[in-house]
């Protein structure tokens, strides 16, 4: 008899658990439900081709740090392939502007030639799961079937039923996890909802500054140490091999939380141009202000401030409910969320009837 598996959501979370699934047993089916085109969440990567270059540019997650043993050990073996090592240390800055230099300069930090969004890629294309896009689940319903008793089933944006599941696992961020995890039929379930509905979250808006010409600095990124600036970090993606062709540069420059909250509905061109401003001064090159092309994105929950209530995850497993994510790790942290749906899939996978407690 199969054992269904739906998961909300196909970032690193969902791609690390339905990676660690997929020797636990031959009778499940995962199935990935995407609200957008592509995977891997905020780890997200773009590509443009200017004057017959092609460029890769990270707009949210910069990198995935070796900050977790188990995670370094696949970025390391089965999931090296296209990896790339980010070059250069990391420096920071004040509220004043005052460029200081290092930090964590031994620390190693990874993404791929293609775009960091390979990393789900291949977790996903190693698990074996159905990833089925461009589909934004609205609601999850517990309903007692005739046949198999009570299961899952979940309804898209546009009214399409799905299911029915044995059992979920829920891996958006907190807010949008909140939302589903509410009015259930199962009260352990819609406490855990409202559990994930007290995670606070910080907002970050993000300009992309493309120059087509070389940016001569020796350091990868600038971070914001007294969170007192317009600004909190300032990438460089042309240190990421593969990403940025020979004398161009692409500046990836994220506002604090603040700055991102107060002018989150402005004009994107306004904000950019701010940000770019902020750019020159901090690089002291006046030329930054004016870029040869931008791009931009807002991510109104782009970091948690802390993890859930970790005594609501029990009682939601029971029913069949689960989550992941790094504000399920409590840390914002590419890394963790890796981390947590490994730790979930591994947790699942006791659950299963061929791993011990029947689903």
């Amino acid at each position: 008899m199969s054992v269904r598996l739906g998961v909300i959501g196909a970032g690193s979370a969902a791609a690390a658990a339905s990676y660690a699934l997929r020797d636990a047993s031959p009778a499940l089916e995962v199935t990935v439900f995407e609200k957008s085109r592509g995977v891997c969440g905020r780890a997200a990567a773009r590509r443009r081709t200017r004057h017959g270059r092609r460029y890769v540019y990270e707009y949210g997650a910069n990198y995935l740090s070796d900050d977790d043993p188990r995670v370094n050990a696949l970025l390391t073996g089965p999931l090296a392939d296209g990896r790339v090592e980010v070059q250069g240390p990391i420096w920071t800055f004040d509220a004043a502007g005052t460029v200081t230099e290092g930090r964590d300069a031994d620390k190693r930090r990874w993404t791929y030639a293609d775009g960091i969004t390979r990393l789900a890629k291949h977790l996903f294309a190693r698990a074996g799961a159905t990833v089925v896009r461009d589909t934004r689940i609205a609601t999850v319903q517990r309903r007692t079937d005739a046949s198999a008793g009570p299961r899952w089933h979940m309804t898209d944006a546009e009214g399409e039923k799905h299911g029915p599941f044995d059992r979920l696992l829920v891996t958006p961020p907190a807010p949008q996890t909140a939302a589903l995890l509410q009015d259930t039929g199962v009260p352990s379930v819609d406490r855990l909802g409202a559990a994930a509905d007290a995670v606070d979250y910080r907002t970050v808006w993000t300009a992309v500054l493309g120059y087509d010409h070389a940016i001569e600095r020796p350091y990868y990124a600038l971070v914001n140490t007294d969170k007192a600036h317009p600004v909190g970090w300032i990438g460089r993606e042309e240190k990421k091999p593969g990403h940025v062709p020979a004398g161009a540069s692409v500046l990836v420059v994220q506002a604090s939380p603040d700055w991102s909250t107060r002018r989150y509905e402005r004009p994107p061109a306004e904000n950019v141009a701010a940000l770019a401003r902020h750019a020159a001064d901090l690089l002291d090159d006046d030329r930054l202000a004016d870029p040869d092309w931008t791009d931009w994105q807002g991510w109104r929950y782009a970091l948690p401030e802390a993890g859930v209530d970790a005594e609501r995850r029990p009682a939601a497993a029971q029913h069949g409910v689960h989550v992941a994510g790094d504000w399920v790790a409590g840390a914002a942290r590419l890394h963790a969320a890796v981390r947590s749906g490994l730790d979930a899939g591994e947790r699942l996978a006791t659950m299963l009837p061929t791993g011990g407690a029947d689903a």
